[in-house]
């Protein structure tokens, strides 16, 4: 299966924080599955870290080493992503947010999430 991780369902597995549902650990951690991060996600970290408004043990080149020793993808945002966010209905105003919902619907991906405001929109959701 094809999953894409918010932010800070990321930053809950590699923290090995107690915060992340064991049925999200389980899949994050079975190799069967695809597990991508948005490069929006290293965005969000870089500049609320910069803001004083997050708090993470890795700097972003090892978290990246992190993802990438946990075979997980990176995703880079295309042209028809960023048009497919043009088009999604304000439900939900964290551009981080609105820019993984469009990732997800454009590359048919489920995303795991605890965010209660992704409902809102038409994408696959764990």
């Amino acid at each position: 299966m094809n999953y894409l991780i918010d932010t800070h369902i990321l930053i809950w597995h590699a923290e090995n924080d107690p915060k992340l549902a064991p049925r999200f650990a389980e899949i994050l951690n079975d190799s069967a599955n695809n597990i991508v991060v948005s490069y929006a996600s290293l965005w969000e970290i870089a500049i609320k870290q910069s803001l004083g408004k997050l708090s993470v043990s890795m700097s972003l080149s090892e978290l990246e080493n992190y993802l990438r020793s946990n075979l997980f993808t990176l995703l880079n945002t295309s042209v028809e992503q960023l048009e497919r966010l043009q088009k999604l209905p304000f439900y939900h105003n964290d551009p981080f947010d609105r820019l993984l919902i469009a990732q997800a619907q454009e590359e048919e991906l489920t995303i795991i999430t605890e965010d209660g405001n992704f409902k809102y929109y038409q994408v696959n959701l764990l």
